[in-house]
This record gives structure tokens, sequence and C-alpha cells, in this order.
């Protein structure tokens, strides 16, 4: 009770100050900002001269397969150049909750192959989602509160459920669509979930649908909309993983309340 009444007044604060980042907050967001811009810059410098009209964050498949087509060359010219800038991207991207990963994990594809492209996607998100997470740990409370104050509660109320059997949950949220992974990414620091189980949480749970985005980049051509990426069978397959990853709270809870049970009588 005491926690919910401190977080109902965080909210009502946050809701009577309008924007809810200080100047100084604002400023540290802008830092790492100038940060990812400088690296690519760096990055830039470092490629050919050469047109680089059609660098642009793409929005829908027609911008990712004309990305595509202009980079293969420079893919395999300047492999690393391409690798940083693709981290660097994929990492602001994530940090600062810009829409669009998606379509960069379908460019990991496209560009590199399936075992690779697998590999640097799930390097690039779990890097991006520890960003976000330190950043709205340092600065994000007033935000997270701001923008979901019921779901925070209701995620509070979970993870504190669960302490015993977190990383289990924290699967399920990352394997299945329960939960959006740009709240989980800001809010976890916000509930107290421990860096480590929200790192081994993220870094596992996100390979089955990194593979799933991936593979389908193989045939970009072949796709007519981001919704042709998970048909029935992979929506099927991402529950099923995420129902086994609950499976030992479900179980733990059984025996406890077995236990408890046996105690009363």
């Amino acid at each position: 009770m005491e926690g919910e009444g401190a977080a109902a007044e965080a909210v009502g604060r946050c809701r009577r100050s309008g924007f809810p980042l200080s100047a100084w907050e604002v400023a540290v967001a802008g830092g790492i900002v100038a940060g990812f811009a400088l690296g690519l810059l760096g990055v830039y410098l470092s490629m050919p001269v050469s047109d680089y009209s059609f660098l642009k964050m793409p929005r829908s498949l027609e911008d990712l397969q004309v990305l595509r087509d202009h980079l293969e060359s420079y893919a395999s010219d300047y492999t690393l150049q391409v690798l940083v800038g693709y981290c660097a991207v994929y990492i602001f991207m994530q940090t600062f909750m810009i829409p669009g990963t998606i379509f960069m994990s379908l460019l990991a594809g496209a560009l590199f192959g399936v075992p690779s492209g697998v590999a640097l996607v799930v390097f690039a998100a779990t890097a991006g989602a520890s960003s976000c997470f330190f950043l709205s740990k340092l600065i994000g409370r007033p935000l997270v509160i701001s923008l979901w104050p019921d779901k925070l509660r209701l995620f509070q109320a979970q993870v504190a459920s669960r302490k015993g059997k977190l990383l289990n949950y924290m699967l399920f949220l990352r394997v299945t669509p329960t939960l959006p992974n740009t709240f989980i990414n800001m809010a976890s620091p916000i509930v107290d979930v421990p860096y480590h189980t929200f790192f081994l949480a993220t870094f596992i749970g996100l390979i089955p649908a990194a593979f799933v985005t991936v593979r389908a980049g193989i045939a970009l051509g072949d796709l007519k909309s981001v919704n042709d990426l998970y048909d029935f069978q992979s929506v099927a397959t991402l529950f099923l993983i995420g129902a086994i990853s609950v499976t030992p709270t479900i179980l733990s809870k059984a025996k406890d309340k077995d236990e408890d049970k046996a105690k009363g009588d």
C-alpha cells in the first residue's frame, strides 16, 4: 500500500509538471545522442566518396529494398564499417524508442544471412535494450510514470510476486507480445528488475523472434507487408516457447500451495 501511494503521488507530480524531464535529464539524453552522431560521422568519413542519398531510416519494405540494393556491395568491401554503422543505428533506435527496428532486423538477414544476421541482431538488440535500461534508470522514472502509470503498477506487482522465478517471467515477456519491448526496457529498472536477469532474459528471449525476422530478410523481395512475417505457425511457436518459459513458475506456485495446504492440515 505504501509503494502504491508513492507511485500515485509520483504520477500526480508528473501530470502537474507537464513535461516529465528536467533540464539536466534532457542534457544527458542530448549528450548520448551527440555521442551516437559522432560515431556515425566517423563511420561516414571512413567510407569512400560516393552518393549516400539512399541512406535513410527505412519506414517501409520499399525503403528497405532500396537500402539493401545499395548496401550489398559496401557490406562485402567495407564489412567493418557497415557492421559498426548498423550496430550504432540499431542501438540508437532501441535506446530512444524509435520505431523501425524490425526493418533493421530484416536488413541484417538480407545483407549477412541467417547465422550472422541473427547473431548481429541479438547483439545489437541486447545492447540497445541495455542502453535503454540504464538511461531509464538514470533519468527515465518521471517519463515512465507519465507515459504508463497503470501499466507500471501492474508490472511492478507482477515482478514483486515472482521474485523467486523472475527470469522465467521476463523470458515469457520477451518471447511473447504480452508487453511492448519498449515498455519492458524502460520500466524494468523502475520496478527493480536486476540487470543480470534483464540481460539474460533479453539475450535469450529475443533469439526466436530475431530468427523469424532475419530469415524473412533473405527473401525480402517476396514480402508484401510486415504482417507476412508472423504467420500463424510463427506466432504459435513463440507462444509455445513463452509457455514453456513460465512452466517452472507455475509448477513452483502449485507446489507452494500444496505445501501450505499440508501444513494447514
